[in-house]
């Protein structure tokens, strides 16, 4: 088995499931889908459809168990480029799921990305949820990680879901002249080898300077620090470059399909 093979294999079998919904409010199992409810929103999650002898009939019967919650304003199906069936995504818009952007699923030892990078001057990058100005901060970092993607969730969500990870989740910035120019979380799923990295995002003013992959190797240390063997990154292609350089690998892709109340 190659290298990239090898990353797919452990990231379906200790990512994918009941992996991905750990952080939720609340979940539960009908087949080979994992169910969670995140606040006003739900998730879904499996490992394979292999088997499965209806796939239309799991996804409208997916469809009606979120519509009959009603503080579930949307639920996200999320697919691999390498899932089955082949059409799957064909499948999901035919019941009302809409795709959408393709993002490039990056797998790779942490090691690679943990290394020292030189910051601007004036720049520092620093942890934060676990500072007394921790609201303040993430706050700020929140309101800029919106306006970069046009969406994301709120500073409450995000300070929420910190408290309820117990430790497992942490959020980083980096600031200028005392101003968040940058912002990620390192999120380690337990009971794996895996932390992930998301959430990173950069104003655009202060773009190739070095700033996100020093944030990235920053969290890259302290996932090394804490027994993490691999990093994983759902990556725009924006940030798979940098990642790339670093040395993880592209092991498949991931479609977000959306339903929308």
């Amino acid at each position: 088995m190659n290298e990239d093979a090898a990353l797919l294999t452990a990231y379906d079998a200790q990512l994918r499931g009941a992996a991905e919904v750990a952080g939720s409010l609340s979940s539960d199992r009908s087949g080979p889908l994992w169910r969670g409810i995140f606040a006003t929103s739900g998730f879904v999650s499996y490992e394979s459809l292999d088997g499965v002898a209806d796939v239309d009939a799991l996804i409208a019967q997916t469809v009606a168990y979120f519509a009959a919650l009603p503080q579930v304003e949307e639920f996200e199906w999320k697919t691999r480029g390498h899932d089955r069936p082949a059409d799957l995504g064909a499948r999901l818009e035919a019941h009302g799921l809409v795709p959408e952007e393709v993002e490039t699923v990056m797998v790779g030892d942490a090691r690679a990305l943990a290394v020292n990078v030189d910051l601007p001057p004036g720049v520092v990058v620093r942890r934060v949820d676990d500072l007394p100005e921790r609201e303040a901060v993430v706050t700020e970092a929140a309101r800029m990680q919106r306006e970069v993607f046009g969406r994301g969730p709120t500073a409450a969500e995000v300070l929420d879901r910190l408290d309820r990870s117990a430790g497992l989740e942490t959020f980083w910035v980096a600031e200028a002249d005392g101003r968040v120019v940058s912002a990620g979380r390192l999120a380690r799923v337990e009971d794996t080898e895996f932390a992930g990295l998301w959430g990173g995002a950069t104003l655009p003013e202060w773009r190739g300077r070095g700033i996100y992959r020093a944030l990235t190797a920053a969290r890259a240390r302290a996932a090394v620090a804490g027994g993490v063997r691999y990093l994983h990154s759902d990556c725009s292609a924006m940030s798979r470059p940098i990642l790339e350089r670093s040395g993880l690998l592209a092991v498949t892709t991931s479609t977000p399909y959306v339903w929308h109340r």
